[in-house]
């Protein structure tokens, strides 16, 4: 703007010959100094000349200060949960949960100031003869006193006290992060386990360290206070347990006992018995004829989902959206004002944190077992609004959570969008009608609007109703398709060289679909001044003329994103360098992206499409065939047919969404399947006879790689079936449950 401001009001006028001429004699070091130049009318020339520009770069300074101050301010919207929402109070059952999902079993209250990281509390051990820890007792402001004991081990099913062999280690706290590293550095193998009778073994064990009372003045130590391990060394089989005591509970229940031993035993196996009661009576998996095995997946599929729901609390990094897109001016991430979070994660080992566009997978099993649990989440996420309506699309709360997250995905970019899969529970919850979900609805709705507007109108492509993903990855010469990590399919091939003149045809499906969700849902609320803005946006974005005239490529016979692209591209050797992109010819132009895959089927996948379409026939031919996406294990991400199936993006990046099959999108393919397999049309026997099959394909290589594996996996070859990618993968992978009850 300022170098703009400068070529307008820098023309000549009167003076203007003076100024010129004084620009090329040159100013004396004393009038560069003070920054004028020689005679009063150049002077005056170039005073008017620099006082605009002055202003102009303030007025661009202040824009960008707002647009900052804004990224890094909490929406002004009522929030969609009660502010003590997750207190013990109003949700005691909820309180306490295996809220540490990248830990074995990590046990944690829904607090900011867990007793996990709280260090202003009293914790005090109390350690016996040879290092065995009998208890630690302790006080905190939300539990009130309470009390951990380490029982006796025992062999599995008896209670005859079993040989173990202690240690107890304690520090000051380095913190949660360094913790791991600190304690692999303190084993050593000079211990020995003697059980009597027995020929001694030697094992890595912990030294003591401080005595208790040198711990420090006052009781703390330095940091974040106290660290203590109980090391106990047994040999295999036995049991161990860690009883947890709560004053708060005991005052509320002055009947309870210690839960341990025959006692915990028989809740266990109530608990259990509850849950294949529950189980069944939700997915009705038995009834619908599916055998015990598909019966224990489901199962395995639930347990593993809820298991992973995590509790995160702490600021986030964010980029301000203050440059124009391509500017490579240096902006500093801000901090996000401390926030809580609680949310199902991906993959409890590998992705232990919350992911926007999983989630909203996620929650459409979550919601069928527990609809609390479902508003709790979509709560907790819409709390995450900035003042534009921005969600980031990665939270990395916490130093547990930053510690194991690449420095380059800590930082969250508030231009960049994620697919709005929130509104898929919304819209279940919508057709469910449960009165519960309603009140819960009508307070979200404020943060929901303010979240899809900012879509809308953030991602607004260069032709009306058309939509472009900000975020692409430059084009780089490692790289052989600039990846588009913001719509969720990553390396998918897009066009080849990135432009303002993209139109992404996945995410103008997903803004038609919240504008026919929140539409519906402003229509059920009775808000009538937002149902009169979004209905007519709604019927525009679902017109299948327009979506014709943006996406449809005749030259293909299928829906395409539109873009600079060329397919003469490939990576080739070029020592010292490695593989380099290559741009052979006919060179890049507008036109149609030639990548048949999960975008081109988004129309149908949403159910955009009229069950009459003249497009809905040769996207179930493509589908269905296995030159292009079919294949024995579900739909390929890529078409076998592409010249990008199976290709690598860069040297050390291996293909991705180019080829795999994956689960989130198989489901919805299976539910688009069987809408339109009920409803009339040319094309429903067609549609009910390919959700029967993909079923068939999809559940049956899930079950079969469960059974050989014992794992989730995050995507499956289409070659062979077998797991690719982390695992566990008990995140939209677990949908395979609602396929199994076809429950779309």
């Amino acid at each position: 703007m300022a170098r703009g401001e400068r070529r307008r009001r820098g023309a000549p006028t009167n003076g203007g010959r003076t100024a010129e001429g004084a620009a090329r004699g040159g100013p004396t070091r004393r009038e560069r100094r003070a920054g004028v130049a020689r005679g009063t009318v150049g002077g005056a020339v170039l005073a008017i000349v620099v006082l605009p520009l002055a202003l102009t770069l303030s007025g661009s300074w202040l824009l960008a200060w707002h647009r900052a101050r804004r990224a890094v301010t909490l929406h002004s919207a009522p929030p969609a949960l009660p502010p003590d929402s997750s207190s013990p109070a109003v949700a005691p059952d909820l309180f306490w949960g295996t809220y540490r999902p990248h830990v074995y079993f990590g046990m944690k209250t829904r607090s900011p100031r867990p007793l996990l990281t709280d260090g202003k509390e009293v914790l005090v051990p109390e350690v016996g003869a040879k290092g065995q820890l009998k208890f630690i007792s302790g006080h905190s402001s939300e539990l009130g006193d309470f009390r951990f004991t380490l029982l006796a081990p025992t062999s599995p099913g008896d209670t005859t006290p079993k040989y173990g062999s202690y240690n107890v280690f304690w520090s000051s706290n380095p913190g949660l992060p360094l913790l791991t590293e600190m304690v692999k550095s303190r084993l050593n193998s000079w211990f020995q386990h003697r059980p009597p009778g027995a020929s001694p073994d030697r094992y890595l064990g912990l030294p003591g360290s401080l005595k208790w009372e040198d711990r420090g003045p006052s009781g703390q130590g330095q940091g974040q206070g106290q660290f203590l391990i109980q090391q106990v060394t047994l040999r295999v089989p036995f049991s161990v347990e860690l009883v947890f005591e709560s004053g708060s509970a005991q005052a509320g229940n002055q009947a309870l006992g210690q839960l341990s031993g025959s006692q915990l035993t028989q809740a266990l196996e109530t608990h259990a018995k509850a849950f294949r009661a529950r189980f069944e009576k939700t997915f009705r998996l038995q009834e619908k004829g599916l055998s015990p095995e598909e019966q224990s997946l489901g199962q395995a599929a639930l347990s593993g989902l809820l298991g992973g729901i995590g509790y995160f609390y702490g600021q986030g990094l964010v980029l301000p959206d203050i440059m124009d897109e391509g500017s490579e001016q240096k902006v500093a991430p801000a901090l996000f004002p401390p926030v809580p979070l609680f949310t199902a994660v991906p993959s409890r080992s590998f992705f232990p944190r919350g992911f926007l566009w999983d989630e909203g997978f996620h929650q459409l099993l979550v919601q069928r077992w527990d609809p609390r649990l479902t508003r709790d989440a979509l709560g907790h996420w819409l709390g995450l609004l900035n003042a534009d309506g921005w969600i980031g699309r990665e939270q990395v709360l916490g130093d547990e959570a930053r510690a194991r997250v690449p420095p380059e995905f800590l930082v969250q970019r508030a231009a960049h969008a994620n697919p709005p899969t929130l509104l898929l529970p919304v819209a279940h919850m919508l057709e469910g009608g449960d009165p519960a979900d309603l009140a819960f609805l009508r307070r979200a709705f404020p943060r929901l609007r303010a979240w899809f507007s900012w879509l809308h109108e953030s991602q607004a492509g260069p032709e009306p109703l058309s939509y472009r993903w900000r975020g692409r990855d430059p084009a780089l010469p490692t790289l052989l398709n600039p990846k588009t990590l913001p719509s969720g399919l990553d390396d998918y091939p897009r066009a080849s060289h990135p432009s303002a003149t993209e139109r992404h045809l996945d995410l103008r499906c997903w803004v038609a679909l919240g504008a026919r969700v929140l539409a519906q849902l402003a229509e059920q609320l009775g808000e009538a001044e937002a149902a009169a803005e979004l209905r007519p946006l709604a019927a525009s974005l679902g017109a299948e003329k327009i979506l014709d005239e943006l996406h449809w490529a005749p030259e293909l016979g299928i829906f395409a994103d539109f873009g600079n692209h060329t397919k003469a591209v490939q990576l080739k050797p070029q020592p010292p360098h490695g593989l380099v992109r290559v741009v052979g010819r006919p060179p890049p132009q507008l036109q149609y992206v030639d990548a048949l895959g999960y975008v081109s089927l988004f129309p149908l996948l949403l159910r955009l499409l009229d069950p009459h379409s003249s497009r809905l026939g040769p996207l179930l031919d493509v589908l269905s065939d296995s030159r292009h996406l079919w294949s024995p294990f579900g739909l390929r991400s890529l078409a076998a047919s592409s010249p990008f199936y199976g290709q690598r993006n860069s040297e050390h990046d291996p293909p991705y969404w180019r080829g795999a099959v994956w689960l989130n999108v198989n489901y919805l393919a299976l539910g688009a399947l069987h809408h339109y397999g009920h409803l009339e049309g040319p094309h429903q026997a067609q549609a009910a006879k390919l959700h029967s099959e993909l079923r068939a394909n999809v559940v049956g290589n899930v079950l079969r790689q469960f059974q050989a594996t014992g794992f989730l996996w995050e995507q499956y070859s289409d070659r062979d079936g077998r797991g690719m990618g982390c695992r566990p993968f008990q995140g939209w992978t677990s949908l395979v449950l609602l396929a199994m009850a076809e429950d779309y």
